[in-house]
């Protein structure tokens, strides 16, 4: 495994503890910042993981539109979240 894929890996794994501690947060408090927080720190763990299997698993695939995608759909998310919970 070189260098790269191990950071990727890393990476991957980083956003996914976090966004299940947020939803173990959640789940204790019920306080739906957390919720919001934990949707999209999957999603940019979906992103991260899209990197590792774009650039390490399948290099002659260009997977950078649905690596993008991704990660704007998880920050859009916590975005959404912050406005809903500060109106509230």
């Amino acid at each position: 495994m070189t260098f790269g894929a191990a950071v990727y890996i890393l990476g991957a794994l980083t956003t996914l503890i976090c966004g299940v501690l947020l939803l173990r947060g959640f789940l204790a408090s019920r306080k739906r910042l957390l919720l919001w927080s934990s949707c999209c720190f999957f999603g940019l763990a979906i992103s991260n993981l899209l990197v590792f299997v774009d650039l390490i698993l399948l290099p002659q695939i260009d997977l950078y539109f649905w690596r993008l995608l991704t990660a704007a759909v998880a920050m859009l998310l916590l975005v959404w979240g912050l406005i809903w919970e500060g109106e509230a």
